[in-house]
């Protein structure tokens, strides 16, 4: 399978995608596989010059922290806002060495995160990451939210990104 999403990849590279993101959500879920996820992902990623992401949502990244930093990839994005930023607890033994997609809004609640909260949030994390090492996102996909819910959510963290840039 890993060889199918390589060539995959491969071609939106040749069509001109400079990010390519290959999800493995359940990674922190089964440590006993997360050296399968390593070696798939290698496999997928090796031949890419592209920018490369994986998705991790749910589960325990507690236990699979710092050991996921040896995912083949540039980036990866994780839910820190439904947790209340307690990922970011770790890297201050084991400081986060790759690009991080920090999701700022629980996508599982109906609730309206205010931008005060997400601006908070984003405050904490950038004494662990470099501002250029941060790309802001929902904790994961929006699909379980209204059209209108999805769009306030992305609009509040906008407005949160605006107001931490503005202090940069």
């Amino acid at each position: 399978l890993a060889r199918v999403v390589r060539d995959e990849a491969l071609d939106l590279e040749k069509a001109g995608a400079r990010f390519i993101q290959i999800d493995e959500p359940a990674a922190s879920t089964r440590m006993d596989e997360l050296d399968l996820v390593i070696e798939s992902m290698k496999i997928v990623t090796d031949p890419l010059s592209a920018h490369t992401i994986t998705h991790i949502c749910y589960g325990d990244f507690h236990n699979a922290y710092p050991k996921m930093l040896e995912i083949p990839v540039d980036q990866i994005d994780l839910e820190f806002a439904n947790s209340d930023y307690s990922l970011l607890d770790e890297f201050s033994e084991h400081p986060f060495t790759k690009f991080v997609g920090l999701g700022v809004v629980d996508v599982h609640s109906h609730g309206l995160e205010p931008v005060d909260e997400i601006v908070n949030g984003l405050r904490r994390a950038l004494k662990y990451f470099s501002p250029d090492k941060v790309f802001v996102d929902p904790d994961c996909g929006l699909k379980t939210r209204t059209v209108e819910e999805a769009q306030a959510k992305l609009a509040n963290v906008k407005n949160a990104v605006d107001i931490v840039r503005a202090e940069l």
